[in-house]
């Protein structure tokens, strides 16, 4: 008898370790989809900060998975300022919703972009002035990320922060069955419009040509001009501001508050996203967290829920083995972004 390959558990030991479920893949796919998108927006946002750092300085700044945590940190605080506590979804006026979530936003853009600019000229300003080699570079992203990550837990400890919710996650409309809620569509909405901005800014603007050169040839840029040193911070900045925005989005759509290590798995996979759509290039980031928060949701139903992470990361290396420099390639110097 051929046994039916749409439910298949592999066992180990008396208990299940894997499913191959195709039933629930398929039952799932338009929800899980939509979801993805939703998640994926999060992960392109603070994926353009790793790409714009990477794109100019030629440096992987691990400690922005802390730039971003910051920002949720700041929008937690925000909600907390305002009177209100976890619990119960308030009920509140439309425009007065709308006003509190932007200042939320502007509080986390605001707290995340000033750590990018700190960090960037507390810990490496001074290894650029000494010329230092681009391993202590590397080393020291990682030691400012546990420095960040050790402020939050002294200050305030090892548990996460009671989520504050202001906004229900009500359905708005489906698509093929699959539920579109109100989260999802600010996230994924509000994602793109700073992401495209993002870009425009890069290609249309004074600044973004700036950023361009000195990604392309820093020694040229400076003979003709341009501020070295104000354009790696200006990245830096840009670069916080957008893991800010992206740290309001993940406070709205997770059940969990702020805890000083959530960060690290979602800047992992922000990450990941940079490198799978090709790092140096905009919107390959966009499009490599797109990509990335989709495709594991669909392992999340074929394989089960703790196979969620294997199947982003197991993605990135079949793509690097095909394709080293991303899907869109390498590009804020030679065309870059």
């Amino acid at each position: 008898m051929t046994p039916d390959l749409s439910s298949l558990v592999l066992a180990q030991g008396g208990g299940s370790w894997i499913t191959f479920d195709v039933n629930s893949f398929l039952n799932q796919f338009w929800d899980n989809t939509i979801d993805g998108l939703s998640y994926g927006s999060i992960y392109a946002l603070v994926a353009l900060g790793y790409t714009l750092v990477y794109g100019v300085l030629k440096l992987i700044n691990f400690a922005h998975s802390e730039v971003f945590i910051y920002g949720a940190f700041a929008t937690w605080f925000t909600f907390y300022g305002l009177g209100f506590r976890s619990g119960a979804t308030p009920d509140l006026p439309i425009f007065e919703l709308i006003g509190f979530l932007l200042l939320a936003l502007i509080a986390s853009m605001a707290v995340s972009g000033g750590t990018a600019v700190v960090l960037e000229r507390v810990a490496y300003r001074p290894l650029r002035k000494r010329k230092a080699p681009r391993l202590v570079f590397l080393i020291t992203a990682i030691g400012a990320s546990f420095v960040l990550q050790q402020i939050l837990f002294i200050w305030r400890g090892g548990n996460p922060e009671n989520s504050i919710r202001l906004l229900r996650n009500d359905e708005v409309f489906t698509i093929f069955g699959g539920s579109v809620t109100i989260v999802t569509i600010i996230t994924v909405v509000a994602s793109i419009l700073l992401m495209v901005g993002t870009d425009m800014f890069v290609n249309r603007t004074k600044f973004g040509r700036g950023i361009r050169a000195v990604a392309q040839d820093p020694d040229t840029a400076t003979l003709m001009g341009v501020n070295k040193e104000r354009v790696i911070t200006l990245t830096f900045l840009i670069g916080g501001l957008l893991a800010g925005a992206a740290a309001l989005f993940y406070m709205m759509k997770i059940p969990q508050g702020a805890s000083y290590q959530g960060g690290f798995i979602l800047g992992i996979k922000a990450f990941t996203a940079a490198v799978l759509g090709g790092i140096g290039n905009l919107r390959g980031a966009l499009l490599g967290g797109l990509l990335l928060g989709v495709v594991e949701n669909y392992g999340q139903s074929l394989f089960g829920g703790a196979w969620r992470d294997v199947v982003a990361f197991a993605l990135l290396v079949l793509i690097l083995m095909f394709r080293p420099t991303g899907i869109l390639g390498e590009s804020l110097g030679k065309a870059r972004v």
